[in-house]
């Protein structure tokens, strides 16, 4: 690692932190609770360049390594995960874009994106195509010079404040395996694509989440990301490589946010005469959570590195996200458990972390599925 680049690393870093401390938390239990989007906070991560974190510079972005894309996530979700959201699904957008299209495409739309003119998602799910994605139904059927898709969408986060959406469709519903039958497109709302609901959730509130519906929904041909059919399955898996180290950093910071509250209040609450902390039963608790925590964030900090180098990482990201998604669950359980009943009360922001951390077991594929990609990456490494 260059002189160069340890000083940017530390310097966006160090920026997000006091952005996170100055701007976000003040105003934190009331967007969550009230379910609102942050717009004004968004706008700030739009001056700071975060939605062009990976671009590279000579598309407008700040072409960061994912490391230090991770750190970001990481320091984001400490202090409030549903920030990420906004530039964790454009980011998923923008890294297919640069790794998968067209130069013409790529000049097109990288440096919007990067300038946070225009902000992304990524419209993958349905309701019967969530880890099953080559089952998917939503169709595209060349038209002249457009693409008319019809379909619809479930879970997309940046649905109503977002503009630009990697969309993937099939092409050929004939396709063997089915999954070669999927295209991905650059899709900007227009006529005939629709936001039809809004879904209330447990956690990640703030952040819109949402169902989409496309009826005769046209999109020109040459959004077709790389130019060809049929490679929007590959494109997506390389790119959701992204969303599981952001997903992962996000669990890393979610959980640093629950130890740190539950280590400073160890200190503070006393009971039959002593600080809790000196009660070994807790130290034991306080040194397991700090353990996985690091580990975890080791296993984010490899992925991200290995994803610099240019390879697959199928493996490594399935790894981070699966770890550092289980941890945070039962870290935030166990930060509840130390602070006690008002660590179920609303004043404090331990019920937050708890509620925000099954997201991250959930999204970006599912921990059951994790496990197998997994698997299947020994068996190719392992074979006999």
């Amino acid at each position: 690692m260059t002189q160069e680049l340890q000083e940017a690393r530390a310097q966006i870093v160090a920026t997000v932190r006091d952005f996170v401390q100055r701007d976000v938390l003040p105003k934190v239990s009331k967007y969550d609770e009230e379910d609102i989007y942050p717009e004004d906070l968004v706008l700030q991560m739009v001056e700071m360049g975060l939605f062009g974190i990976a671009v590279p510079e000579e598309y407008g972005g700040l072409g960061l390594d994912y490391t230090t894309f991770a750190m970001i996530f990481e320091e984001l979700a400490k202090g409030w995960m549903s920030l990420t959201g906004p530039i964790g699904t454009h980011s998923i957008l923008t890294n297919v874009l640069k790794n998968h299209a067209t130069e013409e495409q790529k000049k097109q739309w990288l440096p919007v994106l990067a300038r946070g003119e225009k902000r992304g998602g990524l419209a993958l799910t349905e309701s019967n195509a969530g880890s099953d994605v080559a089952s998917m139904q939503t169709f595209a059927v060349k038209d002249g010079k457009d693409y008319v898709i019809n379909g619809s969408k479930l879970w997309i986060t940046n649905g109503r404040h977002g503009n630009v959406y990697l969309l993937l469709a099939k092409t050929d519903r004939d396709a063997s395996p089915a999954h070669k039958g999927i295209s991905a497109f650059v899709a900007e709302k227009g006529p005939g694509f629709n936001v039809s609901r809004d879904i209330i959730k447990l956690g990640y509130r703030g952040v819109d989440t949402c169902e989409l519906t496309f009826e005769d929904f046209r999109v020109p041909a040459e959004n077709l990301v790389g130019g060809v059919e049929g490679r929007g399955f590959y494109q997506v898996m390389e790119g959701l490589e992204t969303g599981r180290i952001n997903i992962g950093a996000r669990a890393v910071g979610v959980a640093t946010a629950a130890f740190e509250a539950a280590i400073r209040y160890s200190q503070q609450r006393e009971t039959f005469g002593q600080p809790i902390f000196k009660h070994q039963v807790i130290q034991t608790m306080l040194a397991d959570m700090a353990t996985k925590i690091q580990a975890a964030r080791l296993l984010v900090y490899d992925a991200a590195a290995k994803k610099d180098s240019g390879d697959r990482i199928d493996l490594e990201a399935g790894m981070c996200k699966l770890f550092a998604s289980e941890m945070c669950a039962e870290v935030t359980l166990d930060a509840m458990r130390i602070h006690g009943g008002v660590g179920f009360a609303k004043e404090l922001p331990l019920e937050r972390y708890y509620r925000d951390a099954p997201l991250m077991i959930i999204g970006e594929g599912t921990n059951e599925i994790q496990k197998i990609v997994i698997a299947r990456n020994l068996l190719k490494q392992y074979s006999i």
